[in-house]
């Protein structure tokens, strides 16, 4: 499936469940989602004393990360795809002048 096709897929379910929101409230359920989602790393790894082995619930709490982001993607019309390769594009870019990705010069 093509990330167009998902962030379709999520914009005909928002819309068929009423589910639309402000931006504001789309960012917050984002990061209230991402903590979600480190409190299950957490809880997999023991405080990280265990590796990380995928659970049912990591991926459903990954999930819930993904439909916040897509939802926030859709509200502020950004192509998933085009912002993709925008940013791999920047990496690439960093990776050969400083030899990895990271902003910090």
């Amino acid at each position: 499936m093509e990330l167009s096709d998902s962030q379709n897929k999520v914009a005909d379910f928002v819309e068929n469940n009423e589910l639309e929101t402000s931006i504001e409230v789309r960012l917050i359920d984002l990061v209230s989602e991402i903590g979600e989602l480190s409190k299950e790393n957490l809880k997999i790894s023991d405080y990280g004393i265990k590796e990380f082995k995928k659970t049912e619930e990591w991926e459903s709490k990954f999930g819930d990360v993904l439909f916040s982001l897509i939802c926030i993607a859709n509200k502020t019309d950004i192509e998933l795809e085009k912002s993709l390769n925008k940013v791999l594009d920047k990496y690439k870019k960093r990776s050969k002048l400083k030899g990895d990705i990271s902003s910090v010069k």
